[in-house]
């Protein structure tokens, strides 16, 4: 039989594959493990934290802040407000008319200096923070030792320390008002039952029904009224670590704070045990380094913190509020998660509202600036 070139190089190719597969095979070892190629690895996503959810009932102890905060004994009128934002810009109120109430609570920085103390007449230094003026007016009392019973009274009081604004008495202050023509007008305006409407009396309630405005509505207040999406779910975790930690025993009501007094160094001794507190004011034993609970509302924007301002840092006054008042030493992660949620308590400056009024003039018998 005949075979074709084609065919006879096709059958020997074969046939050498075939040795070639046969020589493979003899020498592979009987025992020789089965190695098998690395499955690939399939890349799985990272599984995201599930969503913290709040209990709206554990939310009872808070509230929506007002857009006013109401007194009936001062009632508020458009003249009686008008007045009382050009009183607490006035600077001729003071000494040497170089301070004025913005000058240690200043309406575009939060209401404060963000000082340690605040600069006084001849540059003197108080020994307590200048606490916030916003929402001040929904505390129980003001100053930290609570020896104001309301705004209306507070207002009366720095003008005629010796420390703060040095006037020498209401009487001077009196003077120095009814010698600038445009004020009588506004007193009467603001107060139209009084005979006499340019009093002490008066100049407190006009400042204090400016300062009943002073409001700063936040997220957690839209969060606290419905809108679960107000917070973001990081801001909800860190409430609730606030809430586990304990931070709730002091921090609740409408201003997360300022509606009671505490001892500072509860569980740990507070470092600078020099202020009494409301023992100064009570001189009861009992009040010993009491001082009022401050507000967390725009706790972002008014460090440093306490009463004596030592404390510059957020997340260090978390720190040490954990440590001295509860006896906690909270992780990083927690002090973290509680910032990111205080942060959502800064809220919006009432700008239109805050805005400095040219001052009116000055009379003839004004009295100049005093430096002594």
């Amino acid at each position: 039989m005949r075979i074709s070139t084609t065919g006879f190089v096709f059958i020997t190719a074969l046939s050498l594959a075939a040795c070639k597969k046969n020589k493979a095979t003899d020498e592979t070892p009987a025992n020789a493990p089965l190695v098998k190629e690395p499955a690939t690895a399939v890349p799985t996503e990272k599984a995201e934290p599930a969503a913290p959810v709040i209990d709206r009932g554990a939310l009872a102890a808070y509230a929506v802040l007002p857009a006013v905060f109401e007194n009936p004994d001062n009632p508020l009128t458009d003249a009686k407000i008008e007045l009382g934002r050009r009183l607490y810009f006035d600077k001729r109120l003071s000494k040497n008319q170089d301070l004025s109430c913005n000058s240690c609570h200043g309406l575009d920085t939060y209401g404060v200096d963000n000082q340690p103390t605040s600069s006084g007449h001849k540059s003197q230094r108080g020994s307590r923070n200048s606490p916030t003026v916003y929402n001040a007016a929904g505390h129980l009392a003001q100053f930290w030792d609570g020896r104001s019973p309301h705004v209306e009274h507070q207002a009366t009081q720095p003008v005629l320390n010796p420390v703060e604004m040095a006037m020498a008495s209401d009487k001077v202050v009196l003077a120095v008002l009814k010698s600038i023509p445009e004020y009588g007008k506004a007193f009467a305006d603001a107060f139209p039952n009084d005979k006499t409407p340019v009093t002490y009396d008066n100049f407190g309630k006009a400042i204090g029904a400016f300062e009943r405005k002073l409001v700063t509505p936040s997220r957690w207040d839209k969060f606290l009224s419905g809108d679960d999406a107000a917070l973001s779910a990081d801001e909800k975790r860190g409430f609730l670590t606030f809430t586990e930690a304990g931070c709730t025993t002091c921090h609740t009501g409408v201003n997360l704070g300022g509606h009671m007094y505490q001892k500072a160094g509860l569980v740990k001794p507070w470092p600078n045990q020099k202020d009494l507190g409301r023992f100064d004011v009570t001189k009861a034993e009992a009040d010993k380094l009491f001082f009022k609970v401050p507000s967390l509302r725009n706790i972002d924007k008014t460090a440093p913190y306490f009463h004596d301002g030592s404390v510059a840092d957020l997340p260090e006054a978390v720190k040490l509020m954990a440590s001295h008042q509860l006896g906690k030493d909270l992780t990083e992660t927690q002090i973290s998660e509680i910032v990111t949620w205080l942060r959502a308590l800064t809220g919006e400056l009432p700008v239109e509202y805050i805005k400095e009024p040219t001052p009116y003039p000055s009379g003839k018998t004004t009295p100049k600036p005093d430096p002594s």
